[in-house]
């Protein structure tokens, strides 16, 4: 019961916990498509600010292209020109001009002589394309200092006369992105295009100059911005926003990474507080539960089995004394009630049973009253003119007076079969020769012995009166046998008048049917022939069978009454 009565406390928080669950997934499903969207918005933001500042410098060369001093190579005019610029843009290092072989022509800052850039990639695809290009990762020769070249050729129509270049510091830009702020466990990372990172907040020092791995290399040329969740290189997991350099004016690659640990921490802090709170409103529920359910529920119930136990017990007086005054307690009260009322009618029924068996006794001796008077009569009759036939009248009778003792008494004692049969019969013929019984030698306990005696007797008395042992001719033959725990006893009766089917049921074939308890598991067949009844009896004998019950079943009708 107490496991019932926590199942009920369970099965009332399972709706409770399916609604924090689903609003659970709910919040998750909306904090993380905020998130995908934060980080795609961080992503474009970045990305949008480092094209605002190489648009800014490329102006920037595109003015230094139109001074006179640069478009005429004045080498000492664009020395103190370009000094002076750099001096004020703080973004960039230095500003040089070159020819179209590499050499320089001039510049903001000393050269070292026989230098040249014409091993430098973005300085030949900038005589090439004849437009503004943006390097990558590159070590200044001149300072040795990490930079973002940038180069814009000067034109002459179609031909390239020389080519601006100058560098966006890499610690400026670094510095620019740390300054912007960048929220604990987050991530922004700036490369150029062959994927070298040339700026990264957070641990710039651990990945600024290397390249980032070949998993993410397909993000820097994809063809398309988006968003993917990923375990970055420092090992936080994270929803990471990314702007290729496939996008039109995106000389760079851009990502924004949002760590979902403290995307997700204010949710994951009141999961944490609702969990506690269901746990600890479930031990709450389950100990009222189990304080309410064994206060107004066990108890009652103890009460009223105690009393059925106490009862089933034999004290009568046992009650639960209970009041209605709930459901349980109805139950109390009625069972109270109940067995006031059994009492009664087991009182009853005992006064009853008294004067039953006072008349059964006051019948019996009645009965035995006549058997002695007919005796009386029988002695003054015959007892002078025929001594013989008085005595063997005289015994018959006394038999018969004997077997209804039996019937009236429902006595008896554990017998060999042919005991019982000898003395079912003994009233029933003065010619030993007319009945004959064999069989093997059984024992058969008392609630046995009794219905076969009374069936043998309703046998016998129905040959008496209407089969073969009514004419001095019949005979009745009585055979048994054992098998598998089973007596099987034949009936057989011969030499007498003329039987047929009886038209109704006598009291005799309802006591041929019902004799034995149930368990005996008895079966009986009468079949009525011409010369006479054969009746069929089997029932288990290798139990012993607690009590008799009249009640037992039966396949086939019994002999005639």
């Amino acid at each position: 019961m107490r496991l019932k009565l926590i199942a009920v406390a369970v099965a009332a928080l399972v709706p409770v916990v399916t609604m924090l669950g689903y609003n659970e997934i709910a919040m998750r499903q909306q904090r993380n498509d905020e998130v995908q969207a934060l980080a795609a918005q961080a992503a474009r933001q970045a990305s949008s600010e480092v094209e605002r500042i190489v648009e800014g410098l490329r102006s920037l060369l595109v003015a230094i292209t139109s001074m006179p001093a640069v478009r005429h190579l004045d080498t000492a005019a664009c020395n103190e020109a370009l000094a002076s610029l750099a001096a004020n843009v703080p973004n960039i290092r230095t500003i040089f001009v070159l020819r179209p072989d590499g050499s320089a022509v001039c510049g903001s800052a000393p050269m070292l002589a026989g230098a040249s850039f014409a091993d430098r990639g973005y300085f030949r695809d900038a005589v090439a394309s004849k437009g503004f290009v943006v390097g990558g990762y590159t070590k200044s020769r001149i300072s040795d200092a990490a930079v973002l070249p940038l180069a814009m050729p000067l034109l002459d129509g179609d031909t390239v006369t020389a080519v601006v270049v100058s560098g966006i510091r890499l610690d400026w830009l670094q510095n620019r992105i740390t300054e912007r702020g960048v929220p604990h466990g987050n991530a922004v990372t700036i490369a150029d295009g062959s994927g070298t990172i040339v700026a990264r907040v957070p641990l710039p020092e651990k990945f600024v100059g290397t390249i980032i791995p070949d998993a993410f290399q397909q993000l820097i040329h994809a063809d398309r911005p988006g968003v993917i969740e990923v375990e970055s290189q420092d090992g936080t997991q994270r929803v990471l926003g990314y702007r290729p350099i496939a996008l039109p004016a995106s000389p760079l690659y851009v990502s924004a990474g949002f760590s979902t640990t403290e995307a997700f921490a204010p949710i994951n802090r009141a999961t944490i507080t609702n969990v506690l709170g269901i746990v600890g409103g479930a031990l709450i529920s389950l100990i009222l539960a189990l304080f309410i359910g064994s206060r107004f529920i066990l108890v009652p119930i103890s009460r009223i089995a105690t009393v059925m136990d106490k009862r089933k017990a034999g004290d009568a007086v046992a009650r639960t004394g209970m009041r209605p005054t709930d459901e349980l307690h109805a139950v109390g009260a009625a069972l109270d009630n109940l067995l006031d009322e059994l009492d009664c009618r087991r009182i009853q029924n005992e006064k009853a049973e008294e004067e039953r068996m006072l008349l059964v006794r006051e019948l019996a001796h009645r009965v035995k009253n006549g058997f002695a008077l007919v005796q009386a009569i029988a002695r003054q009759t015959f007892a002078r003119s025929d001594p013989s036939q008085y005595k063997s009248f005289s015994e018959r009778l006394t038999a018969l007076a004997s077997t209804y003792d039996l019937i009236l008494s429902k006595e008896g004692s554990a017998a060999q079969i042919r005991q019982v049969i000898g003395s079912a019969l003994r009233a029933h013929s003065a010619a030993p020769n007319r009945i004959s019984h064999d069989g093997p030698d059984v024992v058969l306990a008392a609630d046995l012995a009794l219905p076969l005696s009374l069936i043998l007797h309703e046998l016998a008395t129905n040959a008496t009166k209407y089969g073969s042992l009514s004419v001095e001719e019949g005979r009745v033959t009585i055979s048994w046998k054992e098998e598998d725990g089973h007596v099987i006893l034949l009936w057989q009766e011969s030499g007498g008048l003329a039987v047929a089917t009886p038209t109704r049921r006598g009291f005799g074939s309802v006591l041929i049917e019902r004799a034995f308890p149930a368990a005996a598991q008895a079966t009986s067949n009468a079949e009525f022939h011409p010369d006479g009844l054969i009746f069929r009896l089997s029932f288990r004998f290798a139990e012993q069978v607690a009590s008799p019950d009249v009640h037992g079943r039966r396949d086939d009708e019994g002999a005639h009454a």
